[in-house]
């Protein structure tokens, strides 16, 4: 790499150090290269993607015995299943014979076959079957089974790990559960689903867990309902950060939630990411939440959904959700794939960020990335 590619990562880790220096009322910006540098990409799948825990969406997506759904982390192909006695398990989705992948998309079967020679395996990753090589005479058939990889499904959503021997996460989000646990996320039920790619940096959309552009950016959706004045951060743990979104007074809402809710609680949204790759928006009605999987510096892929409380919800609340959803992330898309663009400008500068109410997890989110990542950038600066 060039000496301006060993600048880059030099100028990358100041920044996330000095994140933790300075307090809420003195924090800039990181700098352009934080989204735009493909060496800080390569780092990111390496020690986030490939080592933390991430959402892969809802736990009712595999709801039955032999539901299985199919995605990509960093460059591993993987399925997660449901076994017979409905337990998720999330294994390598690639046949040990030749290296097919094994299935595609979303679907429900009682076994894993290879599409190229019809090997199988059933719903806990165990070989069953190989056509016409009984007499293979060094072939272990009981030592043969896809790799599988840590499974946790933590209020209805379903995480993995690709690290080898993950620390466990629902400890790591006690605090998180704590005020999330009279919303009961985990009985909410699916239904909107999409999935779409972003011309944008990842992180982007981990900035975006902030109240400040609420009022200005949605001016015409959001601000009615969760406007920025009654925005406020609460404290961030070492595995997610958020703030909470209250509900404006004036707001005809259809539902109040789960009857476990106090009155306060259902007049407030609780907006939280568990980054990488899981932001979310918690509501006593309903629910939205983003999955997120970098494709490169500048395309994400994004799986989308709303989730809601009951199951005698109208449609019209339903259809009006989505289409407030829709219209939100519209203008989000536009914003965020115009910043990338104005990332590239020669005259690009670090900016200040608003108070701690407003612009708070935006720091938040700066001190995960040097806790997780400034030295394995410092150490690839200095090989340049």
């Amino acid at each position: 790499m060039t000496l301006t590619a060993h600048n880059s990562l030099a100028d990358l880790h100041l920044a996330l150090r000095r994140s933790e220096e300075l307090d809420f009322d003195s924090a800039f910006t990181m700098p352009a290269t934080f989204y735009t540098d493909p060496a800080l990409l390569a780092l990111e799948s390496r020690h986030l993607f490939g080592q933390e825990w991430i959402c892969l969406g809802r736990a009712e997506e595999i709801l039955r015995p032999g539901d299985y759904t199919a995605f990509q982390l960093c460059d591993e192909p993987l399925v997660a299943v449901r076994d017979a006695e409905g337990q998720a398990h999330v294994l390598s989705n690639v046949c040990r014979h030749r290296g097919t992948v094994l299935v595609s998309g979303s679907g429900n079967a009682p076994l894993l076959i290879c599409p190229y020679h019809h090997w199988s395996y059933d719903l806990k990753g165990r070989f069953k079957a190989a056509p016409r090589l009984e007499a293979h005479k060094a072939f272990n058939r009981s030592a043969c089974r896809l790799p599988e990889f840590a499974c946790e499904e933590w209020q209805g959503f379903l995480f993995t790990s690709l690290a080898r021997d993950p620390q466990p996460l629902a400890p790591r989000l006690k605090p998180l559960a704590g005020r999330l646990r009279n919303y009961h996320m985990e009985g909410m039920s699916l239904k909107y689903l999409v999935t779409e790619v972003w011309n944008t940096n990842w992180k982007c959309f981990l900035d975006f867990m902030e109240g400040y552009h609420l009022s200005p950016l949605h001016r015409t959706t959001l601000h009615a309902v969760n406007p920025t004045r009654l925005c406020t951060r609460f404290e961030a743990g070492d595995a997610y950060f958020g703030y909470n979104a209250g509900y404006s007074p004036n707001l005809a809402r259809s539902s109040k939630g789960h009857p476990d809710l106090a009155a306060a609680e259902a007049d407030n949204c609780v907006m939280f990411a568990i980054p990488p790759a899981l932001v979310s928006g918690c509501g006593g009605d309903y629910s939205s939440f983003i999955c997120l999987q970098p494709e490169s510096v500048d395309r994400v892929r994004a799986k989308m959904g709303l989730i809601f409380h009951g199951d005698d919800g109208a449609q019209i609340d339903i259809d009006r959700a989505v289409q407030l959803f829709i219209a939100t992330m519209a203008e989000d898309k536009a914003v965020l794939v115009s910043l990338m663009r104005g990332m590239a400008s020669a005259h690009h500068q670090r900016g200040p960020l608003a108070p701690a109410d407003f612009e708070g997890p935006v720091l938040d989110f700066d001190r995960y990335c040097n806790r997780r990542l400034a030295d394995a950038i410092d150490a690839q600066s200095r090989t340049l």
